[in-house]
């Protein structure tokens, strides 16, 4: 029998990422960082409200880009600022682009800007995403680990990394084509003052610098608050890189870190090679719907766009969106509520001794007493999923849990103890 035919040697040597396994309603669902509750009252209803013949005809995304620029503008952080509107700094529709989920805004970013030979500079560890489309590309990856002990930024090294080259290299050095950080970090939690962020983008201009948001909404680290509203952000007289400005967890960020001023109508002006992304699946609650956005400067949205397909996101999930965009203060409860959640439960990790990192995001990790494996099982077996981090740099051995309501928390805690804690 003759052999199929091979694909692109990059692809014959790629090991896909793993989604998540098959199975997996009716748990409760602690191991890929979901909402654990569902989409708001009011995005169920516009759903079932599409009419029957509306399932025969092409998406339509009018209005959406200009729905994601609308909530933008509502966030937390940003403020209005004293000058007239035309001079303060907002962004356009061509700005915001639309994609099947942020995984496939990845993927579309890889493939518009990754080639054979360029190097993707990211942290260690980190979503795993990132990997198999460098791999795909036929990328070089460096991945510099997080400070131990605490898993802080190591904001020395990514600088140094993006522009000195190494010792004993040549004249042909190039700076990494991309750089990607998640912030706050999936797994660690790990935040990045915004302020450091856009240091990183101002020091490398030849480097896409990619930020991913996705859990953002629970620590309010996000860099678009800081371009939307670069003087509201800082205590008068405060210079980017103060002491001050900067969040828990990050090292002296330069003072060449510019900012737009306020009568800058661009606000990615400073920062041409500056992604951010965002998406509706961990607040939200439509992760089964795939939508995400990526938000910066018009020229990289449009090179991003343009590797994509025409209707890649579906009809439902664009109702979904605008309803969702809509409904704030249900996003607001949900993440108010996981919070709490999150304070009750390392209350009693600590009470009982059990060894456990929390910082950013709706997860947190947790190192068993016994084999992390046996104990994933057991929950498993009690109706709840966890993630097992086996094999990942500096975290083997331990559970990453999703987080979600008080009452969710309180059941997993109950498993958990009869799975590992012992009685004092």
């Amino acid at each position: 029998m003759p052999a199929p035919p091979q694909a692109r040697p990059e692809v014959e040597s790629l090991q896909a990422y793993s989604a998540p396994l098959e199975g997996r309603r009716g748990l409760l669902r602690l191991d890929f960082n979901e909402n654990t509750v569902g989409p708001s009252p009011k995005v169920v209803e516009a759903i079932r409200a599409i009419p029957a013949d509306h399932y025969a005809i092409y998406p339509e995304y009018d209005g959406l880009r200009e729905a994601v620029l609308a909530s933008l503008a509502d966030m937390p952080g940003t403020v209005s600022l004293p000058q007239p509107p035309a001079l303060q700094p907002s962004l356009r529709i061509e700005q915001v682009g639309l994609f099947n989920g942020v995984d496939a805004a990845i993927h579309a970013l890889f493939q518009a800007y990754g080639a054979p030979g360029d190097r993707l500079l990211t942290t260690s560890p980190t979503f795993g995403y990132y990997t198999p489309c460098a791999r795909m590309q036929g990328m070089a990856i460096e991945a510099i680990p997080y400070r131990m002990p605490g898993f802080a930024f190591p904001f020395e090294e990514i600088l140094a990394a993006l522009t000195t080259p190494p010792a004993g290299a040549d004249g042909g050095w190039l700076p990494p084509r991309l750089l990607l950080l998640c912030n706050p970090n999936n797994p660690t939690g790990t935040r990045l003052a915004p302020e450091a962020v856009l240091a990183l983008a101002a020091a490398a201009p030849h480097t896409l610098v990619v930020v991913d948001e996705l859990y953002e909404a629970f620590t309010g680290d996000s860099v678009l608050p800081l371009l939307l509203d670069p003087e509201g952000q800082k205590p008068e007289g405060q210079k980017p890189g103060d002491a001050a400005s900067r969040a828990a967890g990050t090292a002296a960020v330069p003072e060449t870190a510019a900012l737009p001023t306020a009568a800058g109508a661009d606000p990615f002006a400073a920062y041409p090679n500056l992604l951010v992304l965002r998406s509706l699946s961990k607040t939200a609650g439509i992760a089964g719907l795939r939508i995400g956005f990526a938000i910066g400067a018009a020229a990289v949205v449009d090179r991003v766009s343009r590797v994509t397909g025409p209707y890649d996101i579906n009809s439902f999930a664009v109702t979904a969106a605008f309803a969702a965009l809509a409904d704030q203060p249900y996003v607001d409860a949900y993440v108010a509520e996981v919070l709490a959640a999150r304070q009750w439960l390392v209350e009693r990790l600590v009470a009982a001794g059990v060894r456990h990192h929390v910082d950013g995001g709706n997860y947190l990790l947790i190192w068993p007493q016994r084999p992390a494996a046996e104990v994933d099982q057991a929950l498993r077996e009690a109706g709840i999923l966890v993630r097992l981090m086996a094999g990942k740099p500096l975290i083997d051995g331990s559970l990453r849990v999703s987080l979600g309501t008080l009452e969710q928390m309180g059941r997993f805690w109950e498993a958990f103890v009869l799975c590992d804690v012992r009685p004092a």
